[in-house]
C-alpha cells in the first residue's frame, strides 16, 4: 500500500482515512441547528479526553490554530488591571509574554535560555515577594525543543501561593497527563490538529465554569478584542451556535478525531504509542551518532530534538527526507542552523518509523563516505 507523505513537524499531523472522510459529510450552514447539535457534542467530548475537567470547567471552541485559543484565554482572563508572571523557556512562552505587554497589561517574565528548564526558584522568589501577581503562565511541552516542562513541581508552588494557572497545552492536550486540580489549573488552550489527530481549523479553551459565569454576569472581561473574546463564545455556545462564522468541515475533522480517541482508548494509549515512536527515534538516532538536543528525560511524548550531522544544512536534510516522504521541522530563530525536529503525532505505523530510520541510516553511511 502506497502511504502518503508522512509529516514529522509538531502539527498539523498527518490524518487517518477515518479523519479524512469526516470531510465527505454534506455541508452545512454554521447558523442551522444540525451543526450547532454538533459543536455540543465536541464541547462534551473535548471535557471527557481528561474526565477530571467534566465537573468543574467547560470548553469554548473557536476557529483558528492554537495561537487563537491562546490570545483568547489570555486576552479574556487576564483583567486589564491584573498582573501576569509568565515562565518562559521557548518560543511559545516567549509569545505568550508579548501577547500580554500588546494587551497593555502588567506582566513579569521569568526568561530561562530555551535549551533550559523553567527556573522554578525564581519562581517561587518572585511570587514571595511580589504579591500584585494574580496570575501565572506556563507551557506544557515547548516543542522549541521538545522540552516536557516540570508542572509537577511548579503546581505545588501555585498550591501554595493559591494563584490561578494559564496553561499553553497546544502540543500536549491529549498526548500528556494533565492534572486539573493539582496544577491550580483555571485554562488551558489547545487545537484539532496535534494529538487530537484531526485538521488544522478549529482551537479550544477549557476554563472553569465558575470564572467564566462570572465574567459573563459582570458584562466585561480583560480581552481587548471582540473576535478572540472568549465570553462571547461561552455565552453563545450554551445553545452551540459561536458569535462569528465557525470553521464548518475542520468541526467534522474535530468531531471524527475525538471520536477516534475515544475509540483507541483515550489520552494514555495515545501518549503510550507516542513514547514508544518517539524512544525508537531518540534510540536509533543516538546509535547512530546523533546528538539530542536535550537529556532523554527531559522530552516529551511526542517531540525530538538533534542537532544537525555534520555536513548537512537543514534545508539539505529537510529536502532528502521530504523525497523519501517525510516532512521534518527546522529549528526556531537561533536554533535554525542547528538542530532539526522529529515529531511523531498522527497516523504512523511501524512501517513509516522502519522506513524514516533508514533514510537516517542511510544519511549515516553517506556522510562516513
Amino acid at each position: 500500500m502506497n502511504r502518503p507523505t508522512i509529516l514529522l513537524n509538531p502539527g498539523p499531523v498527518t490524518l487517518t482515512e477515518r479523519v479524512k472522510k469526516a470531510f465527505y459529510k454534506e455541508d452545512q450552514c454554521h447558523r442551522e441547528p444540525e451543526f450547532a447539535e454538533i459543536i455540543l457534542d465536541i464541547k462534551r467530548r473535548l471535557l471527557k479526553v481528561y474526565p477530571e475537567a467534566q465537573e468543574n470547567y467547560e470548553s469554548v471552541v473557536l476557529s483558528g490554530s492554537g495561537t487563537c485559543a491562546v490570545e483568547a484565554m489570555v486576552g479574556t482572563l487576564i483583567p486589564r488591571n491584573g498582573k501576569a508572571l509568565v515562565i518562559s523557556n521557548g518560543v511559545y512562552g516567549e509569545r505568550m509574554a508579548n501577547m500580554i505587554r500588546l494587551h497593555g497589561k502588567a506582566c513579569v517574565e521569568i526568561k530561562s535560555p530555551w535549551p533550559e528548564p523553567m527556573n522554578l526558584a525564581e519562581v517561587e522568589r518572585i511570587l514571595s515577594s511580589d504579591k500584585d501577581i494574580t496570575h501565572v503562565l506556563a507551557v506544557h511541552n515547548e516543542t522549541t525543543t521538545g522540552r516536557l516542562n516540570a508542572i509537577d513541581a511548579l503546581g505545588k508552588i501555585l498550591k501554595k501561593h493559591d494563584l490561578p494557572l494559564i496553561f499553553d497545552t497546544v502540543s500536549s492536550f491529549a498526548g500528556e497527563e494533565i492534572k486539573f486540580d493539582d496544577w491550580n489549573i483555571l485554562a488551558l488552550a489547545s487545537t484539532a490538529n496535534k494529538c487530537i489527530h484531526a485538521a488544522p481549523g478549529l482551537c479550544f479553551v477549557i476554563a472553569r465554569r465558575d470564572v467564566l459565569e462570572d465574567l459573563q454576569e459582570k458584562g466585561e472581561n480583560g480581552s481587548p478584542a471582540i473576535y478572540l473574546d472568549l465570553i462571547s463564545y461561552y455565552k453563545n455556545q450554551k445553545s452551540g451556535f459561536s458569535p462569528f462564522t465557525q470553521a464548518v468541515h475542520a468541526a467534522f475533522s474535530l468531531q471524527e478525531g475525538l471520536k477516534e480517541l475515544e475509540d483507541s482508548g483515550g489520552w494514555k494509549p495515545r501518549m503510550e504509542r507516542y513514547r514508544y515512536l518517539s524512544g525508537a527515534i531518540r534510540r536509533e538516532l543516538k546509535k547512530l551518532g546523533y546528538r539530542m538536543f536535550l537529556k532523554e528525560e527531559e522530552y516529551c511524548s511526542m517531540l525530538s530534538s538533534f542537532s544537525l550531522p555534520d555536513g548537512y544544512s537543514y534545508e539539505e536534510l529537510h529536502d532528502i527526507l521530504k523525497e523519501a516522504g517525510f516532512v521534518i521541522y527546522a529549528g526556531q530563530g537561533g536554533l535554525f542552523h542547528s538542530i532539526f525536529r522529529v515529531a511523531n503525532m498522527g497516523d504512523i505505523t511501524d512501517g513509516d518509523l522502519e522506513r524514516l530510520l533508514d533514510v537516517f541510516r542511510t544519511l549515516l553511511v553517506k556522510e562516513q563516505a
